[in-house]
């Protein structure tokens, strides 16, 4: 059994747990050989390991590096860092944040960037729908097992990702969403983008949790603004420095792109 077999291994058996499988490591865990084999090749997906040439960057000198990937769809879509921006919020979102989201995402897919979402309700969906359809790339990550699309909501959004753009998961098939999860994936979400823009956040939202990674990992950050009163998070992290996004042309500058024609910097 080759290394990279052996880490999908610990990922089936200890179904992602990244704590249980870094010990497996460490201890040089032994498994029947053949068992392991069979349950590997079982694995319905692709899937890159730590030790993969081929494994992506953003995520080599990431907290807690993915041992493993489970994904379906093109996996270079997020080699380039430049071209990735991930766009997140409340999963209860306004009519006004879905409608941002739509003309924002959609705007930065038509110029060849990828919408990267944790493909939760509200916010992440509406931006990764408005990007696939004007046939732009998204990316989605999972707090599920690869095989499984949670929320169920999402479901026609992850399987148009299989075929038009990306879904991964650190999670192997037939793992149940867990509360922890979705932390975890928030980091990945923040690793891959050069910048995060926030849609929509209520002062307790978990967005938070991605806004916290991203900036521990010196990525941008933009906010849409709300009104006064609002009770906004997108507000409070504009006053202390995130850049307001109202329109493209601000969301284009957050990536370091102005595109020919758009107002001057």
């Amino acid at each position: 059994m080759t290394g990279r077999e052996a880490l999908a291994y610990l990922a089936l058996k200890y179904k992602g747990n990244w704590d249980k499988m870094v010990e497996g490591v460490k201890a040089h865990e032994d498994f029947d050989s053949k068992e392991a084999e069979e349950a590997v090749h079982a694995i319905p997906c692709s899937y890159l390991t730590l030790i993969d040439k081929a494994y992506p960057e953003a995520f080599k000198h990431c907290y807690r590096p993915p041992l493993v990937l489970f994904y379906y769809g093109d996996i270079s879509l997020i080699n380039e860092e430049a071209r990735c921006v991930s766009y997140v919020g409340s999963r209860e979102a306004s009519g006004y944040g879905i409608a941002m989201a739509e003309k924002l995402a959609s705007g930065l897919a038509k110029e060849g960037f990828i919408i990267v979402s944790g493909l939760a309700m509200g916010i992440d969906a509406a931006a990764t729908k408005a990007a696939l359809d004007v046939g732009g790339k998204a990316v989605g990550f999972l707090g599920s097992g690869i095989d499984l699309c949670y929320p169920s909501a999402s479901q026609e959004l992850y399987e148009r990702l299989k075929t038009e753009g990306l879904v991964l998961s650190e999670y192997p098939y037939q793992t149940p969403p867990d509360r922890e999860h979705f932390p975890q994936r928030n980091r990945m979400v923040a690793a891959v983008s050069k910048g995060v823009i926030v849609g929509e956040a209520s002062k307790k939202s978990g967005t938070l949790i991605t806004v916290g990674y991203a900036l521990g990992f010196t990525k941008e950050i933009g906010c849409v603004p709300y009104p006064a009163g609002a009770e906004s998070a997108c507000n409070i992290l504009i006053k202390e420095g995130a850049q307001m996004i109202e329109d493209l042309d601000d969301a284009n500058l957050l990536m370091g792109y102005q595109p020919q024609g758009s107002r001057p910097g």
